[in-house]
């Protein structure tokens, strides 16, 4: 079937002939790039292998196969990709502003309009798909960002470190407070688990076992208080600020219009990715196999000097081979998914439900990591197909369709 698709014949707007253009498709296939990574880290949980695996014992010895993968995972992917696309969301919400202003709007109720319209859409995604949605909290902290509308880049710059930075103050404060809010959300989380019949013997499997969408509602009701529990304790909420800053920053710059004129920019991010934040998270990488021991703080040290650079390193390296390859295939092929993305996100989360939930084909539990992780590739390849085929006939992915609609108060047309 693939084979009949051209990838490069879509109703898109992504040739070549200008830097705006250019800029457009590298954003696109920076952001295709991106999914097809977070498919990698998400479908290991939409699988049940996260809720039934148990790490080795440090110094067992013991290594197999999966060993070896969710090595690889947590040094090549987690954390990476969605370091890439909150920086591009930050690089997107500059975009708005300036196409909002060229217009002669006013961009800040637009803008706001667009994260009410994003937050609703997370939050019945949150509540009726997948506990592990992460777009409710990007609107949330989106609204955050026109308050730096107005600053300079320097500010913007800093303000970004500030924030990626204050999860490592957090892991050294939060011992010392009288309370702590994640023990108090950790235990509202098993509390309402046990309202609706969930326990730490049933957890694991309880998605393969259900018999009704109702059940799977029961589960994703304290999967809710669960994703809360998950911000909280890790303070991703400073995380994703930070990188939406950085990708605000950046798109501030002009360096996406003008790639060729920043090579020395993108070589040294490259240089530090690979010399500083790539040692560095292989060092989180062990210990996510219980090959290592890491104390909080230590832990968030090098989630800020390893997954962020590193994340930014695979960018910078597109980026490159972008500037000087422009005419690959590969660029279409990842901008099909990164125009559709808001689509191809929720999509995912489909084929994770009808895939592994008892609902479904109850794959759920059945699957090695190395099998879940093909089905995954599997999955983003079938979403580039069906995008390919989408695009020949409209503009708009049908959630981008909407979202544009309800942001503008127009009603555009998608052919």
């Amino acid at each position: 079937m693939s084979a009949a698709i051209d990838f490069s014949k879509t109703n898109s707007s992504t040739e070549t002939a200008s830097p705006v253009r250019q800029r457009i498709v590298i954003l696109d296939a920076l952001r295709g790039f991106a999914l097809f990574g977070i498919a990698l880290a998400n479908f290991p949980e939409f699988s049940l292998y996260d809720f039934l695996h148990e790490f080795f014992p440090t110094g067992s010895g013991a290594l197999g196969y999966d060993t070896v993968a969710r090595f690889l995972q947590a040094l090549f992917v987690n954390g990476k990709f969605y370091t890439i696309f909150s920086v591009l969301f930050g690089i997107g919400f500059s975009i708005i502003i300036s196409n909002v202003r060229r217009r002669g709007l006013a961009p800040m109720p637009v803008f706001y309009r667009r994260m009410v319209v994003l937050a609703l859409i997370g939050f019945a995604h949150l509540m009726l798909l997948w506990s592990g949605d992460i777009l409710l909290l990007y609107a949330l902290c989106g609204m955050i960002l026109p308050l730096f509308d107005r600053c300079c880049q320097r500010t913007i710059l800093i303000s970004s470190v500030v924030f990626l930075s204050l999860p490592v103050l957090v892991s050294l404060v939060r011992p010392l407070l009288p309370f702590s809010l994640p023990s108090l959300l950790y235990d509202s989380w098993w509390s309402v688990a046990s309202s609706v019949g969930i326990s730490e013997d049933n957890f694991a499997l309880f998605l393969h076992d259900a018999d009704s969408y109702a059940d799977v509602h029961r589960f994703l009701l304290q999967g809710a208080v669960e994703r809360c529990w998950e911000f909280v304790s890790s303070s991703r909420y400073f995380k994703v600020v930070g990188l939406f800053l950085l990708g605000f920053y950046i798109g501030r710059s002009g360096m996406l219009s003008s790639l060729s004129s920043h090579t020395r920019v993108i070589y040294t991010a490259i240089a530090v990715g690979l010399f500083v934040a790539l040692p560095l998270s292989v060092v989180s990488a062990l210990s996510s196999i219980g090959y290592v021991s890491l104390s909080p703080f230590i832990a968030s040290l090098l989630y800020l000097f390893g997954v962020y650079p590193l994340g930014l390193a695979y960018m910078a390296a597109l980026a490159l081979l972008y500037i000087h390859l422009p005419d690959l295939r590969i660029w279409r092929f990842f901008a099909l998914t990164g125009r559709m993305a808001l689509s191809c996100y929720i999509l995912q989360s489909l084929f994770g439900v009808f895939l592994f939930y008892g609902v479904g084909l109850a794959f759920g539990g059945t699957l090695s990591l190395c099998e879940t992780l093909l089905v995954a590739t599997a999955v983003f390849l079938v979403e580039s197909i069906l995008c390919a085929l989408w695009l020949r006939f409209f503009k708009f992915g049908p959630l981008e369709w909407l979202w544009r609609i309800l942001t503008y108060l127009k009603i555009f047309p998608i052919r």
